[in-house]
């Protein structure tokens, strides 16, 4: 069933009126997978690539989570799923948001198929509003804050990007306070 399931994603098509490119979809996932990273879509490196999370960004979500690109990139241990699995192009400020046609037509049926999944980490507003819905809080920033909230099953976080590196010089507390809970659940849930 999964592998089947990831064949057909692979070739959606479905988004292909609204690329300036051709779909890639990219994405990682086990029937197996324990941990799940949902982000928002994959950048102009990942796309090229079709490898997920391959740009500064993963690395220092790799960093975040304490875990060697090895670990990270077995699908036996992490299941990326991306809010929109293909490179949606480029806008004023950056990359343009994910397709909104991805999640509601692939997630509940990928997570179907992932029934090990202990922690999910919701990365960015757009994973954080499709999957905590009216729970999750005014601002991103307030989201991340109120992490406790959503522990054990999601862990809200902000967008590793180089970009976020003033939300992150602003907000302290993020590193001395839920990058070691990020970390512990990690390291548990991977036993390393």
């Amino acid at each position: 069933m999964m592998k089947a399931l990831l064949k057909e994603i692979s070739s959606c098509q479905v988004c292909a009126p609204f690329l300036e490119h051709e779909p890639r979809p990219v994405m990682n996932a086990s029937k197996n997978s324990r941990i799940l990273v949902i982000g928002q879509a994959p950048g102009s490196r990942v796309h090229q690539t079709g490898i997920p999370w391959n740009d500064p960004s993963g690395k220092r979500l790799r960093q975040w989570m304490n875990i060697s690109d090895e670990r990270f990139y077995d699908p036996e241990w992490i299941g990326i799923v991306p809010m929109g699995f293909c490179y949606p192009g480029k806008g004023k400020s950056g990359d343009l948001p994910p397709r909104p046609e991805c999640a509601p037509l692939w997630h509940s049926r990928l997570l179907e198929q992932m029934p090990e999944v202990e922690l999910t980490l919701l990365i960015g507003q757009y994973a954080q509003a499709y999957y905590l819905g009216e729970n999750a809080k005014r601002t991103l920033t307030d989201t991340v804050k109120a992490y406790e909230e959503y522990l054990p099953a999601f862990l809200p976080l902000p967008h590793p990007s180089p970009r976020n590196g003033i939300w992150l010089r602003k907000n302290d507390w993020f590193e001395a306070e839920v990058l070691p809970e990020l970390k512990k659940r990690v390291a548990r849930i991977l036993k390393n």
